[in-house]
């Protein structure tokens, strides 16, 4: 990568440098950057400091950043140790930006620098004027005469004496001598042009420098730096005013061009997070007190199974399509659209009383994006999800109000795709909660604060026990399972889970306590697991639990995940009893109880409580499979006598016994 960033520098600028030298210099830069992109926590200071060695080097042009831009955005982002990670992608990006900054503030010190430098040299030859003007006249407006900056002498009652072919350049047009100076001056800086020229008169310092506007021949405005100084004749008296311009048009442009390349997305031109982030300020202030702002977060379905079966190359291609049909149309309302993260897409739209409500309008984005376009020969069309913030408090922070947007869209995302997701202050006080608990469930584990209960599983008909079902308990949640799914920590907590059980199983068996079914339901992240039949033997062979006595049930919803099924199928295989968790009594569901080796199914609790007869009349289609059915949530008689009349055969709930310790549940039964 270094070399090939050597190679693109060397074609746009020559510099005192040979090429090995440019090499080692470049390869040490990228060594730096690397070890920064790794580093806790990420510092984007080295990139600042490439940005201004890369100016130190002479590459002071945009060309060689556009060159280095391209290099490390593309190059950096392809080594395999920032590949999978999308932490560093983030780091990347921020890191280009980092660099630009730099580039820029060293380019800028790098033309003041210069400017100052023939500033000095122009006082210099004024002042030696003095001591020995017929010698040095000639010499002065042969230098003056020159110079690419504007130089005029005016005499101390404020007319031109004299000025070069540069100010009339930057005037477009030659001042005439006699004309007065603050004839020049732009209204705006008229009361600074003044006051400048009595601190120059007063003879405050050796000079004085003022950014200001001058009048152009054709009536714009020319920005300029003026700095003003004192011409004396041979008697020392002060007989003259030298200034000049500095032509600052030139470089506010590039640091506008500059600022610009780092507030936007360079693939599809549109504003990036930053430039998001900060307009979102502008905007939450100037909205509408009744109509307010809606904030989109969007994110493209299954583009990853885009770039990975047809090449990079056509996902850039269909960012590209999306961010035009994006702007395409919103183009009606005031609005920004803009590109965050890889495929993520951000809308901030300023509501009117015309304003399409969200349905609409995320029905009008999915219809557009629905139709084919062909890149490269595909046929492609795309689905997006978004998360949604209607009308935000305008003292909200952008930070927090782009964190809102994520989290809608996550759970846009959960389980579907091509959804929306309206944010929710509720919603979000839950996740927070849960987000607490789920960082220090690992040192309450440690710790002994989650354990095993137990619960009890009943025949319907008979209230006999059919078996024992083991759950993880944590007195902070009833959600404890499902929170270590996600953060995974399921993992080796579920292994431990069925060890438990197991063990505890053999202990009652042994002592002629209890000798029936033990259960375990597994998560989506377990049932998936690579090693999950692995770590099932193991616990197996650990605890002398015969197989046939343990059950695992899995989520229907993972099934279609080819691990889910091999798992499923491997397990049952071994002898152990599976059941499926979460089973709808749908058409859907009952089609995998003819494909794969399920014994039981377990109807969740909302469908329990909702008691729907079309449901119920479902239940002899599973017996005819050999399967029996467990209502789970069953919390009163009436709930117990309607699903036995429908014909389940087991249950498990609050009417039979909520989960509780090994030894308060054998008290129990016993």
């Amino acid at each position: 990568m270094s070399r090939k960033w050597s190679y693109l520098l060397s074609s746009v600028v020559v510099v005192a440098l040979s090429r090995d030298e440019l090499d080692a210099e470049l390869s040490a830069q990228l060594d730096a950057l690397c070890a920064a992109l790794h580093n806790e926590p990420f510092d984007p200071a080295p990139f600042e400091e490439t940005g201004g060695r890369l100016v130190a080097l002479g590459y002071v042009n945009e060309p060689g950043l556009r060159r280095t831009v391209d290099v490390l955005g593309k190059g950096l982002l392809a080594l395999p140790e920032f590949r999978a990670s999308d932490q560093h992608t983030v780091r990347v990006v921020g890191g280009i930006g980092a660099l630009t900054c730099g580039f820029t503030a060293a380019r800028a010190r790098s033309i003041l620098d210069q400017q100052e430098s023939m500033q000095r040299s122009l006082l210099k030859a004024a002042h030696d004027a003095q001591r020995d003007q017929r010698q040095s006249e000639a010499k002065f407006e042969g230098f003056a005469s020159s110079s690419t900056n504007g130089v005029l002498i005016v005499g101390l009652d404020g007319r031109l004496a004299w000025g070069n072919d540069a100010i009339g350049v930057i005037l477009n047009h030659r001042p005439e001598p006699g004309s007065r100076l603050v004839e020049l001056i732009a209204p705006t800086s008229i009361v600074v042009f003044r006051e400048m020229m009595e601190r120059v008169l007063a003879e405050r310092g050796e000079f004085e420098r003022e950014p200001m506007q001058l009048v152009r021949g054709d009536g714009e405005f020319a920005k300029v730096t003026l700095t003003a100084s004192l011409l004396r004749d041979d008697e020392g008296k002060a007989s003259h005013v030298l200034v000049i311009a500095d032509d600052d048009t030139e470089l506010a442009l590039l640091q506008g061009e500059l600022r610009r390349q780092s507030l936007h997305d360079v693939l599809t031109g549109l504003p990036n997070r930053q430039f998001f982030t900060t307009h979102l300020e502008t905007v939450l202030r100037r909205a509408d007190p009744e109509f307010g702002v809606t904030i989109f977060h969007l994110d493209l379905d299954a583009f990853g199974l885009v770039c990975n079966s047809l090449g990079g190359r056509v996902g850039e291609k269909l960012l590209q399509h999306v961010a035009r049909r994006l702007r395409a149309l919103l183009s009606r309302e005031q609005a920004m659209v803009a590109r965050f993260d890889g495929d993520e897409f951000g809308i901030v739209v300023e509501n009117t009383a015309f304003t399409p409500d969200v349905a609409t309008r995320m029905a009008a984005i999915n219809a557009d994006l629905a139709d084919p376009i062909y890149l490269d020969d595909h046929g492609l069309a795309i689905s997006v999800s978004a998360g949604v913030v209607h009308r935000p408090a305008p003292d909200v922070d952008p930070t927090e109000l782009l964190r809102m947007a994520d989290l809608a869209l996550r759970k846009a995302k959960k389980d579907q795709r091509g959804q929306w997701e309206l944010f929710h202050h509720d919603q979000d006080t839950t996740f927070r909660r849960d987000a607490a608990l789920a960082v220090v469930m690992p040192g309450a584990w440690e710790q002994g604060d989650i354990g095993v209960c137990y619960q009890p599983v009943r025949v319907l008909a008979t209230g006999g026990l059919a078996g024992v079902e083991a759950v993880l308990h944590w007195d902070l949640t009833d959600r404890c399972a499902d929170l270590a799914d996600e953060t995974g920590l399921i993992l080796p907590m579920g292994e431990w889970l069925i060890r438990i059980a197991a063990g505890q199983a053999q202990w009652w068996r042994q002592r002629g306590e209890i000798d029936t079914q033990f259960g375990v339901r597994l998560t989506r992240h377990q049932s998936t697991d690579a090693d999950l039949v692995s770590r099932v033997s193991k616990v197996i062979e650990e605890t002398g639990m015969p197989h046939e006595k343990l059950t695992l049930a899995m989520p229907v919803c993972v099934l279609d995940v080819a691990d889910a099924a091999e798992n499923l199928a491997t397990l049952a295989d071994q002898g152990i009893r599976i059941a499926l968790d979460d089973f709808g009594l749908g058409p859907r569901d009952l089609a995998w109880l003819t494909e794969l080796p399920v014994v039981s199914v377990l109807v969740p609790k909302d469908l329990v409580r909702r008691q729907d007869l079309r449901s119920a009349a479902l239940i002899p289609a599973v017996h005819d499979l050999g399967v029996n059915l467990c209502v789970d949530g069953i919390e009163t008689e009436e709930q117990a006598r309607w699903w036995t009349a429908a014909g389940a055969d087991l249950a498990i709930g609050a009417l039979y016994g909520s989960p509780e310790a090994a030894g308060d549940l054998l008290k129990k039964l016993n």
